[in-house]
């Protein structure tokens, strides 16, 4: 295992650990899309929907078997970590860096995730469409390919892609309702837009773009 695995694995079991110190009666009542069945809390992510063991904290996939990534986990686990009592959502579409303490952050997203998102998906429009689609998303009046997904229920995601042409490379966007990072920290929005340009690819059956972010 690689340091950068090793790292994401520490961290994993970190806040599986704080996990079992957090009221769940209260992470149920602050996150839209939380639910209590039987002994898991369950919510889903780009579509997938994960159960964490309420006894243990340890998360699987109830839609498809074998280990839930690091990425994922630390994804769930930072939602529950991070939610503010008073996050709403509120209908205000905002990019990457207007977010609330992501501008340190703004180059790796572009670097890392929105340019390998438009290069991945140059010449690949109706993948990057039918991949939308599959999970779950809904059309947008914008774009060549224009989306809204659930990264999660209380974190809607807008996909914008404008296919190149002679002059003019693909380009892509994602948008964010401006309550995006009072559920959750504006780091851990990189590693959500990572995850989900990862699962786009794999549901369109394509390579991903050189550049882009690697997550265990």
């Amino acid at each position: 295992m690689d340091t950068s695995t090793s790292n994401y694995e520490k961290n994993c079991r970190d806040w599986q650990a704080r996990f079992l110190t957090m009221d769940q009666e209260r992470l149920l009542s602050l996150i839209p899309g939380l639910a209590r069945e039987g002994g898991d809390l369950t919510l889903r992510h780009f579509g997938e929907k994960f159960a964490v063991d309420a006894a243990t904290g340890a998360i699987r996939s109830l839609d498809r078997p074998g280990p839930v990534s690091a990425t994922v986990r630390l994804n769930i686990y930072t939602l529950f970590g991070y939610v503010s009592p008073l996050a709403r959502f509120r209908d205000q579409w905002v990019t990457f860096p207007q977010l609330r303490d992501t501008s340190v952050f703004d180059a790796a997203f572009q670097n890392a995730i929105l340019r390998p998102l438009a290069a991945t998906f140059s010449g690949h429009a109706g993948a990057l469409r039918r991949a939308l689609e599959a999970m779950g998303g809904t059309p947008l009046p914008t774009g060549d390919v224009g989306y809204q997904v659930e990264a999660f229920a209380c974190i809607p995601v807008r996909y914008l892609f404008w296919e190149g042409d002679d002059e003019f490379p693909a380009q892509a966007n994602m948008l964010f309702d401006a309550s995006a990072t009072d559920y959750i920290h504006g780091e851990s929005i990189v590693t959500i837009g990572s995850y989900g340009l990862s699962r786009l690819a794999e549901l369109a059956g394509l390579p991903l773009a050189r550049g882009t972010f690697s997550t265990p």
